[in-house]
């Protein structure tokens, strides 16, 4: 069977399911105790995007707000 090509798998770059939802559930979690209520200052935002992915901790009584 000359005239058939091997199908080539090329390697795959993506994020998996786990990570999509834990960060969806960290965005969740952290709208929910006002970390992206008001995010007009740098401060601010990545106070939200640290709430976001660290978000267990957040569980175990640690502010994450950046005064």
């Amino acid at each position: 069977m000359r005239g058939y090509a091997q199908p080539y798998v090329g390697p795959r770059v993506g994020v998996s399911w786990l990570v999509v939802i834990y960060l969806v559930a960290g965005g969740i979690i952290a709208a929910t105790h006002h970390y992206w209520s008001n995010v007009h200052t740098v401060k601010a935002a990545v106070s939200g995007v640290l709430a976001t992915i660290l978000w267990p901790l957040m569980f175990l009584g640690i502010n994450l707000h950046i005064h």
